[in-house]
């Protein structure tokens, strides 16, 4: 409605001022990171009102009662989404961690009780209450807010059984209502195979049962499938996948970490929202999910964490027109809490640029969970999720190794982590 004195001008209820950059990571930026210097931020309740530079935002909205958080001199980032994880574990796997980077097997770590793999940490949850699980990711959940990620998708997986992955899915929905990183929730029911049940049985379980209840329930946006050798081959993966069709979840798949085993054409013949980890994926696998439209999801940490022999030709992603999102893989073998820290490792070790990195890590991310419309990107309209890093470029995110925490995290337009001293 207009009056005499002009349009009537939303009115600010947070003003983020005093940034050296603020990057809006905006789809279109030529630049892929949107850089504004000297940016400014206009927020109204849960909403991004406007960004641009001071004079842009005063003329488009009334700041005149707003809060002001100052950047300092800052840069201000879009919330990281965190689009790959496996945050709701019991325990560790550290002595496994131990004895793998001194060259030990893992036939000899089993042959001394020590919990190895999938199915090690399936007997551990087993062991632990839900209330456990809860305070445990809660714990994982507070550092990776403080590195200024602001969405985290949770797979299930370690449950192995229709009862153990639901209650997995509702510690998912008990984190989402407890504490305000968004959760994302995934049915990883075909992650491993269960010791006590055949390969067949478990198939007809997991879509028979698990994946209508879960759907039934609405306590998953996802099903996901470990498509790999030693794991679910492309047709048990298509059957459990197209289950998840029918019932509305969403497809995604973890394959090619370790063969070239036909998961990607999966992927782009199912239309799943993203193909994740892909070290051993070819070119012809990468054009089949641009052409599809399926994000490219790839995690330098886990290459890390297990010396991965072939990493993955992230960049030739990148090269071949693919969306590409970063994600931590936070889970009992690549325990990765910091998004900072990605960004780092992909520069460094994948060869991306610091522009393409920190877009992967936001709006990548945000493809790759089908939430491009809503958060990944400072935009008019958007959840208000950002985060402000004391460093004075956002390639600085890249250079300084080991430097994460963020200084301020606004989540749906409020401070919700404050670190004067990051």
């Amino acid at each position: 409605m207009a009056s005499e004195q002009g349009p009537v001008r939303p009115r600010a209820s947070l003003l983020v001022t005093g940034a050296a950059q603020v990057l809006t990571c905006a789809a279109r930026a030529p630049d892929l990171v949107g850089r504004i210097e000297r940016g400014v931020v206009a927020i109204g309740g849960d909403r991004i009102l406007a960004a641009g530079s001071a004079a842009e935002v005063e003329a488009a909205v009334d700041t005149a009662s707003a809060q002001v958080v100052d950047a300092a001199g800052g840069i201000v980032v879009p919330g990281f989404v965190d689009c790959h994880t496996h945050l709701v574990f019991a325990g560790s796997r550290v002595l496994e961690y131990a004895g793998r980077v001194q060259g030990e097997t893992a036939a000899s770590l089993a042959a001394r009780g020590v919990p190895v793999g999938i199915s090690g940490t399936a007997r551990l949850l087993r062991q632990a209450s839900s209330e456990e699980l809860l305070v445990q990711a809660h714990e994982r959940l507070r550092h990776m807010l403080a590195c200024g990620t602001t969405t985290v998708e949770a797979k299930s997986g370690y449950g192995l059984s229709t009862a153990q992955e639901l209650r997995m899915l509702e510690v998912n929905a008990a984190l989402a209502r407890s504490q305000p990183v968004g959760i994302v929730s995934t049915l990883l029911g075909a992650h491993e195979f269960p010791e006590d049940r055949s390969r067949e049985a478990y198939i007809r379980e997991i879509v028979e049962e698990m994946i209508p209840e879960a759907a039934r329930r609405g306590l998953a946006r996802f099903n996901d499938v470990y498509c790999d050798d030693g794991y679910y081959t492309v047709e048990e993966s298509r059957r459990i996948l197209q289950a998840g069709l029918e019932h509305g979840l969403k497809a995604k798949i973890h394959t090619d970490a370790y063969s070239r085993i036909g998961g990607c054409a999966l992927a782009a013949e199912l239309g799943a929202v993203s193909a994740d980890h892909l070290n051993h994926a070819t070119d012809e696998d990468m054009a089949s999910l641009r052409e599809a439209g399926v994000a490219g999801v790839v995690m330098p940490g886990l290459d890390f964490a297990v010396g991965h022999a072939r990493p993955v030709r992230a960049r030739r992603l990148l090269e071949l027109g693919v969306e590409v999102a970063l994600a931590t893989d936070m889970c009992p073998g690549c325990w990765l809490e910091s998004m900072p820290f990605v960004i780092q490792l992909a520069c460094r070790q994948y060869g991306f640029a610091p522009a393409q990195a920190l877009r992967a890590a936001t709006w990548g991310g945000a493809r790759a969970l089908a939430l491009e419309d809503r958060v990944g990107s400072i935009e008019p309209g958007k959840q208000a999720d950002l985060a402000i890093f004391a460093l004075p470029t956002f390639e600085d995110l890249a250079y300084r190794l080991g430097r994460g925490r963020a200084r301020t995290v606004i989540k749906d337009g409020a401070v919700v982590h404050a670190d004067p001293g990051a």
